[in-house]
């Protein structure tokens, strides 16, 4: 049986609710506070709850909040593969969500930003397995060449799904080469696309990198927030798939889940469009949650998907009595 394995960085997050983001020397009072697991733990939440074995292969520290993120993933069904990192606590990182449900970080790594020998896990790889690999733990010095150095063993037929995350700015242009030439699926916003490709945040931009840097990739997703996605593959022209209109509340992990969503769905079975569409149902579902990592199960996202066709249907019915 398949699973994926998410080298990226497991983190806790503080996250405050506040009034708006604050102006220099001024201070806010929030209306809510949570500490909650958040990074990685957001897209291996949204995978395993699809269905598909989920394994943490990155570090955790040895202290209240490593303490906590292990109990969450055990809680959750995950695996951690690498023993605590001594002397280290995992990362955390400070979420400033807005009346307007978009979220602000403030980041300081920890036991996640210094992975040392990862190729250990190639051996707990299988034939099908997916490696999920972030643009955080190529940003992270201590780590980097890790990565690419699990990355450079695995089996051929290990897929590699790449988030660019927030930071890909950060990623030394070699770095990213290596993991783009390794990668089966893309899946980004139109801000990662933009620092990729230098500037430019289009459909043609990511066109040119999928044909350019990503010789064995199936294709890219495109994430466009509550406007959807576009898929992309070779080819082919670019599709749109619609979002879907929600209340959001909290947009903190909603990409993670997206591609979590979107992984989970390709294994299994949906063609590429569907997983897109399942997956803009997963991330539509989780903005209207509080927290990075609540991600829906398998069977919330049809059931959304069903309600979300009879509304289609009845708003078509209507049109055409009119």
């Amino acid at each position: 049986m398949a699973r994926l394995v998410h080298i990226g960085g497991a983190v806790m997050d503080y996250v405050y609710h506040v009034p708006g983001l604050p102006r220099r020397s001024e201070e806010l009072m929030a209306t809510s506070f949570a500490r909650s697991p958040g990074g990685a733990v957001n897209m291996m939440t949204a995978v395993r709850r699809t269905g598909l074995a989920t394994a943490c292969g990155g570090y955790l520290g040895t202290g209240p909040d490593g303490d906590a993120l292990r109990a969450f993933l055990a809680a959750e069904g995950i695996d951690v593969l690498l023993p605590p990192l001594a002397g280290i606590d995992s990362g955390n990182c400070v979420v400033l969500i807005t009346p307007d449900a978009e979220r602000s970080f403030v980041s300081f790594p920890g036991a996640e930003a210094r992975a040392m020998d990862l190729e250990v896990l190639a051996e707990c790889m299988s034939p099908g397995d997916w490696l999920a690999v972030s643009g955080y733990v190529l940003s992270y010095p201590e780590s980097r060449e890790a990565v690419l150095s699990l990355v450079a063993v695995l089996d051929e037929s290990v897929q590699v799904i790449f988030d660019p995350t927030p930071v890909i700015a950060d990623v030394p242009a070699d770095a990213l080469s290596a993991i783009l030439s390794r990668t089966t699926w893309m899946s980004a916003n139109r801000r990662e696309v933009a620092s990729i490709a230098g500037g430019e945040a289009s459909l043609d931009a990511a066109a040119s990198i999928l044909s350019g840097g990503m010789p064995r990739a199936r294709g890219i997703v495109l994430r466009d927030g509550e406007n959807g996605a576009h898929l992309l593959t070779r080819d082919a022209a670019p599709v749109p798939v619609p979002g879907f209109a929600v209340a959001a509340i909290d947009t903190n992990g909603a990409g993670d889940t997206h591609v979590g969503a979107f992984v989970g769905a390709l294994a299994r079975g949906f063609p590429a469009i569907d997983a897109v569409t399942y997956a803009n149902a997963a991330s539509a579902i989780s903005v209207t949650r509080r927290g990075g990592a609540c991600g829906p199960s398998h069977d919330e996202i049809l059931h959304f998907l069903s309600l979300a066709d009879q509304d289609r249907r009845r708003t078509g019915a209507m049109k055409m009595g009119h």
